[in-house]
């Protein structure tokens, strides 16, 4: 992350992301209030921790993804009942068990945002798929990945193909089904738009077709999607979050949610991910610029905010500065038995960076769900 801007250059900035509208500049992130900085919000700890990610000062820890089933899997000869995939934006991609620890690491690059999906098969048999945003040179675009969850005691997560892009800088990712498609969204650090519809072929490897070029207007990242209402939400670091139509024949058509605006939605606007609580979901965002998560409720006509949490000191350090997170409802391990919700440290107690795991109870009873 680049210094901190002056209040008056934050709203000069933010008015011009207004103004620009679609058009893509070459922006520079912020932190909103500053790196350290924590707006008001619920309390609640977090659970447990990964190992710290990169050097002391340094912004390698990024975006994670979680992944479970009810029975055990095997990952590079452990067994558990899912996993968490975590970028290091300078260097590639973890395997973390639900209990933190590293089962796995892929040196593949500059990977930014990861997310996972069921719904592919490859030789017959389904898969479990990892995509991230690869901003490698020479490898520009977004990098697949495969984890056989039937597979044998040395199964592990292995690289599958890429899809490549015109995309200058791919930044932020999501993956999103609709009906029996698997579709792959990538946003693009100047703000493009682009949605592929990914498929297998005869030989077994990834086919992506683009279905959706749009330009969301200036700096953006977080992605976010929702089956049943048909939504694809985005997060405009500067401007606020949009609501886009998952239909790729919606085009560029969308509704702003929530602008950036204190005490609820802080620059930059960063990470996006969702949550199936029974018959209630929800999307949960990153305030970096306030170190807090607002929440929304989803299920219903329009998205109905909930508030806000924050990840104090407890078990680990608190949470500042999150980039990227990830959240998955239901049974999540034995630890998590109604969901998790991972994060991003962006300073943890050793000065570097690291992901922390929430429990989703915690956060309900925090925010009267």
């Amino acid at each position: 992350m680049t210094p901190t801007k002056t209040r008056s250059a934050l709203r000069a900035a933010a008015g011009a992301a207004l103004l620009l509208g679609a058009c893509a500049t070459y922006e520079v992130d912020y932190q909103g209030e500053g790196e350290g900085f924590v707006g008001e919000g619920a309390v609640v700890q977090a659970t447990l921790e990964t190992p710290s990610v990169g050097d002391a000062g340094q912004d390698a820890a990024d975006d994670p993804a979680v992944w479970a089933r009810a029975t055990p899997v095997t990952v590079n000869g452990v067994s558990t009942p899912g996993f968490v995939a975590g970028t290091d934006k300078k260097a590639g991609l973890y395997i973390y068990g639900l209990d933190g620890a590293i089962l796995q690491f892929l040196p593949e690059g500059l990977l930014n945002n990861v997310d996972v999906v069921e719904g592919l098969s490859v030789g017959g048999r389904p898969q479990v798929v990892l995509g991230a945003s690869d901003r490698t040179p020479g490898k520009i675009g977004i990098a697949l990945y495969l984890f056989d969850p039937d597979g044998g005691a040395d199964n592990a997560v292995r690289y599958w193909g890429a899809v490549t892009t015109d995309v200058i800088e791919p930044y932020g990712f999501c993956f999103a089904r609709r009906g029996d498609e698997v579709h792959a969204v990538l946003v693009g650090h100047e703000g493009e738009l682009r949605q592929f519809i990914l498929t297998v072929d005869a030989a077994g490897a990834p086919v992506a077709r683009e279905v959706r070029r749009a330009e969301i207007g200036t700096i953006s990242e977080g992605c976010a999607a929702d089956e049943a209402t048909n939504a694809l939400y985005i997060n405009e670091e500067n401007v606020g979050l949009w609501r886009y139509g998952l239909d790729p024949a919606s085009g560029a058509a969308r509704t702003l949610i929530q602008p950036i605006e204190p005490g609820v939605l802080v620059a930059d606007a960063e990470g996006l991910t969702t949550l199936t609580d029974g018959d209630k979901r929800y999307l949960i965002g990153s305030s970096q610029g306030d170190s807090t998560f607002p929440v929304w409720r989803i299920d219903g006509a329009a998205p109905d905010y909930k508030g806000r949490f924050l990840v104090a000191d407890g078990v680990t350090d608190r949470v500042t500065g999150t980039d990227g997170l990830a959240a998955l409802g239901g049974p999540v391990g034995p630890t998590f038995p109604e969901g998790v919700v991972v994060v991003q440290d962006d300073v943890e107690d050793s000065g570097a960076q690291n992901f922390k795991y929430v429990d989703w109870r915690v956060i309900r009873a925090a925010l009267g769900l």
